[in-house]
């Protein structure tokens, strides 16, 4: 009697089991479903104008048609990408996501002693552009090539004052500068957007960051774009070089730019976020305003832009380990 009354429990308490699973299987697609519920939050580590923040609002002004709540783009610059990543981590919120450069954070374990985040923490959704990163020189120093710029500062060591984007861009041009032989000193900022004025005006020599940020003094023709980092040259500037076409491979890298969400944040809704984050960046009107904006379109879903990430991970640590740095994490 005993050992019926206690099989009789055992199925209970598996029917019950079952039923919980049940239960939880099919509330995962529906929570993806009813997503979202109110308005989302876009963070971007750089100032208005970047153009991370250029290809975020052009991605959130046509969300809200598929979402039916409102996308805002919040800028969050400062510490070389920790503030807006900090901001987003600790957020644990679905409906707050992190737009940004894979260049902004996976050099942070070669930067820093102790990071207040994993990469765990940033769930991969959606591959979206390739910026286009250009170095560019006030126009007034009459130089033509980056062959001319490396050959002067090579007479003049010391003398010239550069400044550059936070992340990979940096890493990249320190390895540039050490592979070519240069001295060459960096000027912080806060905000990187504000040294395209003092490019323009000459009290900054040499500006290496996304050609959204140049393009306004390029096109008035007071600053000289010298080279552009991708691996091909990109559609909107057809007339300037790559970096291995002017003989200094140092100089390439890829502007990849993601969404990301909290690693709490189940598969399904990642691979439902994403594919409407890659049909409207994907979208020939969006893709064209993306280009005027030097953003080559680079839709993808969460498995694309993690395995693109991990490529990045791997040339991070050759140019760091050229560079004598060690990974810290």
């Amino acid at each position: 009697m005993r050992r019926q009354r206690r099989d009789r429990g055992f199925v209970r308490v598996a029917c019950v089991t079952l039923a919980l699973l049940g239960l939880i299987s099919s509330v995962a697609p529906v929570a993806a479903q009813s997503w979202p519920q109110r308005p989302v939050r876009f963070i971007v580590p750089f100032g208005p104008g970047a153009g991370v923040d250029i290809g975020a609002r052009l991605i959130a002004d046509r969300l809200p048609a598929r979402w039916g709540k409102p996308v805002i783009v919040e800028n969050r610059p400062g510490a070389e990408g920790l503030v807006a990543i900090q901001s987003f981590v600790s957020a644990h919120d679905d409906h707050i996501l992190l737009c940004s450069p894979s260049g902004s954070f996976t050099v942070h374990p070669f930067q820093y002693e102790k990071l207040t985040y994993t990469p765990a923490d940033l769930a991969p959704i959606a591959r979206i552009s390739n910026t286009v990163i250009a170095l560019g020189i006030p126009a007034s120093m009459g130089i033509a090539t980056l062959a001319e710029l490396v050959a002067r500062v090579r007479a003049e060591p010391g003398v010239f004052n550069a400044a550059v984007v936070p992340g990979i861009t940096e890493l990249t041009f320190d390895y540039f500068v050490k592979t070519a032989g240069l001295s060459i000193q960096k000027v912080p900022y806060r905000d990187i957007v504000q040294a395209a004025t003092d490019l323009s005006e000459g009290r900054l020599q040499i500006y290496m960051s996304s050609y959204a940020i140049l393009q306004p003094q390029a096109q008035a023709g007071r600053i000289r774009t010298l080279v552009m980092s991708g691996r091909k040259r990109a559609p909107m500037l057809p007339d300037v070089p790559t970096a291995a076409e002017t003989g200094f491979p140092s100089l390439e890298l890829e502007g990849l730019v993601g969404l990301f969400g909290p690693r709490e944040m189940p598969d399904d809704l990642r691979a439902r976020i994403g594919a409407d984050v890659r049909m409207v960046a994907g979208d020939p009107e969006i893709a064209a305003r993306l280009a005027s904006t030097a953003q080559v379109p680079n839709p993808g879903g969460p498995a694309e832009l993690a395995a693109s990430i991990e490529e990045q991970r791997a040339r991070v640590a050759a140019m760091a380990s050229a560079l004598g740095m060690k990974a810290r994490q």
